[in-house]
């Protein structure tokens, strides 16, 4: 099995490629050479290297970096799901930021993945029953990165959540796979409810800046949600709602709107799309929120 493990790794074109650029990176930023060794260089792989740089970040005097990446190790070696997500969530946003060139980007400097990451982490604790320190982990990760997601939540694969400042996903909140989020959003209850009170967040959805889901209501797969938008009724798929409280618009003029990250409103195609008529059907509405 070991044998298997060693072989997929040296396959693994994410992290060939980012220990590529992080070699680049020693080359022609002597004074980063021991942060990308260290970080990089020094691991036999992603999930390593992701433990290392997480546990960086969440220590404090209440608990080591040690014991956090002993915590870590055990996760990325007992789910190896969380590492594919890693994966995914790295090839998001590489795709969709203008602002990351290269795939080691997101694992040394974008507080949007490693908040993500610290997320996946602290789910996994708590499905393994360990939920005081899945707690502990939502805490480190809200104080370090500004970004409050409960570990009981549920976020697929490929996600993408840009800037990362004042991120809030409750509880019972499900997001799909091929999300993209900008700051500030809130995906919250109505403060009315108890049990599952959360929004359901479709595949290939885009939720832009400062925008609010609220209440146990469903985002339908590829729509889009205006920056600054509450929204307070449920979303039909391929639609673009916008206001507050948020009205629906028009439909999506794209196949994958998280994707192409547009986030412009008015007189466009958007708008003079045929309601009646489904724009995506890409496979960026497919797959399962995990």
């Amino acid at each position: 099995m070991q044998q298997v493990k060693a072989s997929l790794t040296s396959i693994d074109p994410v992290w060939t490629t980012i220990r590529r650029e992080a070699e680049e990176i020693a080359r022609d930023e002597p004074l980063m050479a021991s942060l990308v060794h260290a970080g990089v260089l020094h691991h036999r792989s992603l999930e390593r290297a992701m433990s290392f740089r997480i546990a960086q970040k969440l220590a404090s005097p209440e608990m080591s970096d040690l014991i956090l990446r002993e915590i870590l190790d055990g996760a990325y070696q007992d789910d190896e799901s969380l590492g594919v997500a890693a994966r995914a969530d790295i090839l998001a946003v590489y795709d969709r930021d203008p602002a990351c060139h290269a795939y080691i980007h997101p694992l040394l400097f974008f507080k949007g993945f490693q908040a993500l990451q610290c997320f996946r982490i602290a789910h996994w604790l708590w499905q393994e029953g360990r939920q005081d320190m899945a707690r502990f982990i939502q805490m480190r990760t809200s104080e370090c990165f500004g970004v409050d997601i409960h570990p009981n939540a549920r976020i697929g694969r490929g996600v993408m959540i840009d800037h990362a400042h004042s991120i809030v996903i409750g509880e019972t909140a499900v997001v799909g796979d091929n999300v993209s989020m900008l700051h500030s959003v809130t995906l919250g209850g109505t403060g009315k409810e108890d049990g599952d009170r959360h929004p359901k967040i479709g595949n290939g959805v885009m939720i832009g800046a400062g925008a609010a889901v609220l209440g146990n209501i469903e985002v339908g797969h590829c729509s889009r949600i205006a920056a600054g938008s509450v929204v307070l009724e449920p979303v039909p798929p391929m639609t673009t709602v916008a206001g507050v409280p948020a009205k629906v618009v028009g439909k999506v003029s794209c196949a994958e709107p998280a994707r192409m990250m547009d986030q412009t409103l008015g007189e466009g195609p958007d708008l003079k799309a045929p309601l009646g008529k489904p724009i995506c059907g890409s496979s960026g509405c497919g797959g399962s929120q995990g």
